[in-house]
């Protein structure tokens, strides 16, 4: 089974550029992909940054999805305890009844952001955290399950009352999120952009060694046992499904996809530090005064990366699911020149022989 491909995006602040142009590069970038023949697009959210533009997905996974006509579009992720489950269950039925069949919901317990933009976003936001497993329970609920008997909320439906519902996927960089995809049934994406890979094959383990088929897991996710009726749970899976968040840029040749790595080394060397900036341009990275010890650490880094032509990536990210035992891998790429950029996903989309790649109107 050939392995699926699909886009992540940070909607990045390029240095000399706005915010709002950021999102705009988004916007085209996601015709590109859809046009390229890539399976999903997802968006990820991020609160009070000067280096990613995506505060508010579900409002960029509108614009995306009624501007789009194939490419699943969804959320990669929406941090739920910063939200009501109603709210996300709502915004989702609403996408859905603007892209029927075409929406992912991928949730979240990471902040996005850091400890004082949690609490503005959400002032119980510690106690918030610790109630992730019941807020699934409670979304899944609101998408169609339907909610316990005894919950206070039961009566409440959340409109607009669709057909069709958002695939719910679980995202998370440890195995905490994996044992909460497992446990619901749901299928389970590892950041491995965000750790660079550490704690990852852990985590895949750890997830399928627990996961729980739909149809023997409990109707109310009380862990009572009761079985529920295959019919009751659409979006629930019979088996584990697992797929890697994963930084990856490819260039005509190796020396050009490591020279335009040297923006994003340069911007995590500052996240590293806590510094959120804009990603840096190819000037600005190369006129860093960097220390010995940068300098090493970004050598590290480029060691690490995968980078270098088409060929390499393809082969890398092969290798990573497989170690993984990953079925769809979802590719970060950060470039300062969004030509190149989009160029890089259209190597890819080549290299992988998607169904768009040969089509004379994509252009990079």
């Amino acid at each position: 089974m050939s392995l699926v491909l699909s886009v992540l995006d940070q909607a990045p602040i390029a240095s000399g550029r706005t915010p709002a142009e950021a999102v705009g590069e988004t916007l085209a970038l996601a015709r590109h992909a859809d046009a390229l023949g890539f399976r999903r697009y997802w968006l990820a959210e991020h609160h009070s940054s000067g280096s990613l533009a995506c505060a508010a997905p579900e409002v960029l996974i509108a614009a995306i999805a009624a501007t789009t006509p194939r490419i699943r579009v969804g959320s990669a992720g929406v941090m739920l305890p910063h939200y009501a489950s109603l709210k996300v269950a709502e915004q989702f039925r609403m996408l859905e009844a603007i892209a029927p069949g075409r929406i992912d919901l991928g949730v979240g317990r990471a902040p996005g952001s850091d400890g004082r933009t949690a609490y503005a976003l959400n002032p119980n936001a510690g106690e918030a955290a610790e109630r992730f497993p019941q807020q699934v329970s409670e979304l899944l609920g609101w998408l169609g399950e339907g909610l316990p008997e005894n919950h206070p909320y039961r009566a409440v439906t959340a409109q607009p009352a669709v057909p069709t519902r958002p695939e719910v996927w679980v995202l998370g960089s440890s195995d905490y999120g994996a044992q909460v995809a497992a446990y619901f049934g749901l299928p389970y994406c590892f950041a491995h952009f965000i750790t660079d890979g550490r704690g990852g094959e852990e985590a895949m383990a750890a997830y399928r060694e627990s996961f729980r088929p739909w149809g023997l897991a409990p109707a109310d996710g009380r862990g009572d046992g009761a079985a529920a009726a295959p019919a009751a749970r659409p979006g629930r899976l019979g088996a584990p499904h697992a797929a890697l968040g994963v930084f990856a840029l490819a260039a005509d040749t190796e020396a050009e996809a490591r020279r335009l790595f040297a923006s994003r080394a340069l911007w995590r060397l500052s996240r590293d530090r806590g510094v959120y900036p804009p990603l840096p341009s190819l000037a600005e990275a190369d006129a860093h005064p960097y220390t010995e010890a940068e300098r090493a650490k970004v050598e590290r880094l480029r060691e690490r990366a995968i980078i270098g032509t088409a060929a390499q990536v393809r082969e890398r990210l092969e290798s990573l699911a497989a170690a993984h035992g990953a079925a769809e891998v979802a590719v970060l790429t950060a470039c300062h020149d969004p030509a190149a950029r989009r160029h890089s996903y259209t190597l890819l989309a080549e290299a992988f022989g998607l169904a768009g790649a040969q089509s004379r109107d994509v252009k990079s």
